[in-house]
C-alpha cells in the first residue's frame, strides 16, 4: 500500500478500536496502542516499516511539550520549582537504586541493571501532560508539582543519553558533552535575550493576523526543536523551551488553543507507533521479570512520589494525586535502552521488556489517572502516617478570573477604567495586538484571544467568572459567547452589546443579564443630565466641560463612534 491508503487503514482500525474502547469506558489511549499492536509487522503486519508513524510521533511529543512551555511563564515557576527539583531528584535516585537492585536480584548484568534501573525512574511526559490537559488540572497545584517533576526527569534523562554516547565515544565522547553543557548555556542565555527584549517588540506584528500567528506559532516552536536536535539535545528539550520562550507573551493562551487540535492528532500517532513497536518474540522469557517490574512501576513508584511529596508538607490528597500521574516509564526509557543496545551496553532482550513494559504501564496508568479522585479513599489510612500535622498552605494557580470583558476599544474602554482597580481578579481580552500592547504599557491585566474560540474560553476559565462583558457588537459572537456560558453557569451576570433591537431581544431569551443598546442608553443619559440639572446652567457647563474633555481622551486614543446602520 501507498503511504497515504497505509495512514488512512491506520485511522480507521484506530477509531475502531477507541470507540469500543469509549463503549467500554475504558482509556482510549489503550485503543491507540492496540492499534499500533494490530496493525503493526508482529501481527496482522499492514504497515511494514512506520517511518511515517514515527515522524508523526515525534511531531506530537514536540507540539506537547511547546504547548507545556506555554503554560510556563518564567515568573511563575518560582511557585513550585523547588519543591518539584526535590521531588524528582529523590525519586530519581530512590527509583534507579531499587530498580539496580532488583535487577541485580533477576541476573542481569551490572551494566543491564543500572539501564533498567535508569529507564524505571523515568515518567511519561506525553501520558501525563495528555490526561491533565484533558481533566483541566495542568494548572492545580499537584499538577504542577508533577509537570516539575517531569521536567527535571526529561534533563536528566537527556544528560542520560548524552552520557551514554558519551562513553560509547571515549575520551573524544567526554569532550563532545562537556562542549555540549557550554553550548546548552549559551543557547538559554540568547533564548532568554530574545524573549525579554524582542518577541515583545515583534509579537503584535505576528498576531494582525490569527493565521499568521499560528504560523508563526509552528515555526518558532519547530525551528527550535531543530536547532536543539542539531546542536546534540533531543529535540523535545528544544520544543518546550520554545513555548516557554514565549509564554511571556499576552498571546501565548491564544496560540496554544489554535495548537492543540494539532497536537491531539499527533499524539494519537505517539500511542500507535509505541504499539507498532512492540515485539513478542523474546519476551516470552521475560514474563517474571515483566511481572516484577509491573508492580514496581505501577505500585511502588507512585508510592514513592506520594510519600516523599507528604514529607515535603503536602496534604495526603495532592501527594497521592502526584503519585498517581507518574506511575509509568517514559518514552525517554525506550529511546534510552534502544540507545544502550546500539552501542552493546544492553542485549536485545532488555529492549524488548522495556518496551512491553512501557505499553503495560502506560495502559495500567491511565487508569489509575482517570480514576484517582475514586481510589484515594483506599490509602488514606496508609497515607496519614506520613502527612505533617500542619501541612503546607496549598492553593491551586488555576487562573479564574471575577471580571471579563471583551472586547477593549470604544465601549469597552469605560469598563476598564472602572475594573482596572481588581488588578488581577479582572481580565481585559481583545483581537487587535495594538490594544493589548497599549493595555499592557498601562499595567492592566490584559491578553490577546478570540470569544469565539472555544478552547481560548477553557483556557481563562470562562465559566467561573462572575460577570461577563462583551462590547463586541456582533449577535453571532455574542450569542455563542452567551451559550458556552449558560452551558455550565447560571449564576453569572453577563452584560452584551447590541445595535439591533430584534438581536437584544434574542439575547435576553438565551439568558443574557443585560443587553447594552447604546443609541437609547444615551438618550436615557441625555435625559438624565437634564433632569438632574433643572434648568441650572452653570451645572450643564460643567457637564458640558466634562464630556468635551472626554470626548478628546478617546479621540486621541484613536476611538472612532461606529457608523449608524439605518437598516437596523
Amino acid at each position: 500500500m501507498n503511504i497515504f491508503a497505509e495512514l488512512s487503514l491506520v485511522l480507521v482500525v484506530a477509531a475502531v478500536l477507541s470507540g469500543i474502547m469509549r463503549i467500554l469506558k475504558q482509556p482510549l489511549v489503550v485503543g491507540y496502542v492496540l492499534t499500533g499492536l494490530l496493525v503493526g509487522p508482529h501481527m496482522l503486519g499492514f504497515v511494514k516499516t512506520g517511518e511515517e508513524m514515527s515522524i508523526f510521533s515525534e511531531m506530537g511529543i514536540a507540539i506537547l511539550l511547546f504547548i507545556v512551555g506555554l503554560h510556563l511563564n518564567p515568573k511563575e515557576l518560582k511557585h513550585f520549582g523547588s519543591a518539584s527539583i526535590l521531588i524528582g531528584l529523590f525519586q530519581i535516585l530512590f527509583t534507579t537504586l531499587f530498580g539496580f537492585l532488583i535487577s541485580q536480584f533477576l541476573n542481569f548484568s551490572i551494566t543491564e541493571s543500572l539501564y533498567i534501573g535508569l529507564a524505571l525512574s523515568f515518567s511519561s511526559t506525553i501520558v501525563v501532560l495528555k490526561f491533565l490537559s484533558d481533566k483541566k488540572d495542568l494548572e492545580k497545584l499537584y499538577g504542577r508539582l508533577a509537570i516539575g517533576a517531569l521536567l527535571l526527569e526529561d534533563v536528566a534523562a537527556a544528560l542520560a543519553l548524552v552520557a551514554v554516547s558519551g562513553i560509547a565515544g571515549g575520551d573524544a565522547g567526554t569532550a563532545s558533552f562537556l562542549l555540549l553543557v557550554i553550548k546548552g548555556l549559551a543557547l538559554l542565555l540568547v533564548v532568554s535575550l530574545v524573549s525579554y527584549y524582542v518577541l515583545p517588540k515583534l509579537a503584535p506584528f505576528f498576531a494582525r493576523s490569527q493565521e499568521y500567528l499560528f504560523l508563526f506559532a509552528l515555526a518558532w516552536g519547530f525551528g527550535f526543536a531543530t536547532l536543539f536536535g542539531l546542536l546534540g539535545f533531543s529535540v523535545e528539550i528544544g520544543a518546550l523551551i520554545a513555548g516557554v520562550s514565549l509564554s511571556i507573551l499576552p498571546y501565548s493562551a491564544e496560540i496554544s488553543s489554535r495548537l492543540k487540535p494539532l497536537r491531539d492528532f499527533f499524539i494519537v500517532m505517539f500511542f500507535i507507533f509505541l504499539g507498532f513497536q512492540i515485539s513478542f518474540d523474546s519476551i516470552s522469557k521475560m514474563l517474571v521479570p515483566l511481572g516484577i517490574f509491573t508492580a514496581y512501576v505501577f505500585f511502588i513508584k507512585p508510592l514513592v512520589f506520594a510519600v516523599w511529596t507528604e514529607i515535603l508538607g503536602y496534604s495526603k490528597k495532592t501527594a497521592f494525586l502526584v503519585g498517581t500521574s507518574l506511575g509509568q516509564i517514559s518514552e525517554f526509557s525506550l529511546i534510552f535502552v534502544l540507545l544502550g543496545f546500539k552501542v552493546g551496553h544492553v542485549s536485545e532482550d532488555v529492549v524488548s521488556l522495556i518496551t512491553v513494559l512501557g505499553f503495560v504501564s502506560i495502559a495500567l496508568s491511565s487508569y489509575l489517572i482517570a480514576y484517582a479522585e475514586k481510589v484515594y479513599p483506599v490509602f488514606i489510612p496508609l497515607l496519614r502516617i506520613f502527612e505533617r500535622k500542619v501541612p503546607n498552605n496549598e492553593v491551586d494557580s488555576t487562573k479564574i478570573y471575577d471580571t471579563v470583558l471583551f472586547g477593549c476599544n470604544r465601549a469597552g474602554y469605560d469598563f476598564i477604567k472602572i475594573f482596572k482597580e481588581f488588578g488581577t481578579q479582572f481580565l481585559a481580552v481583545d483581537f487587535d495586538p495594538d490594544i493589548i500592547k497599549e493595555l499592557t504599557t498601562k499595567g492592566i491585566n490584559c491578553i490577546y484571544g478570540d470569544a469565539e474560540d472555544a478552547e481560548f474560553l477553557e483556557e481563562i476559565s470562562i465559566e467561573k467568572a462572575k460577570i461577563v462583558i462583551s462590547t463586541i457588537p456582533e449577535f453571532e459572537t455574542n450569542n455563542y459567547l452567551l451559550e458556552k456560558i449558560r452551558a455550565v453557569n447560571e449564576n453569572s451576570l453577563v452584560l452584551l452589546l447590541s445595535y439591533n433591537i430584534d438581536d437584544a431581544i434574542k439575547l435576553y431569551e438565551n439568558g443574557a443579564t443585560y443587553v447594552i443598546l447604546p443609541h437609547f442608553v444615551g438618550g436615557e443619559f441625555a435625559v438624565k443630565i437634564i433632569s438632574d440639572a433643572g434648568f441650572d446652567v452653570q451645572k450643564l457647563g460643567v457637564k458640558r466641560g466634562e464630556h468635551v474633555a472626554y470626548l478628546r481622551e478617546r479621540r486621541a486614543l484613536g476611538h472612532a463612534h461606529p457608523v449608524w446602520n439605518h437598516n437596523k
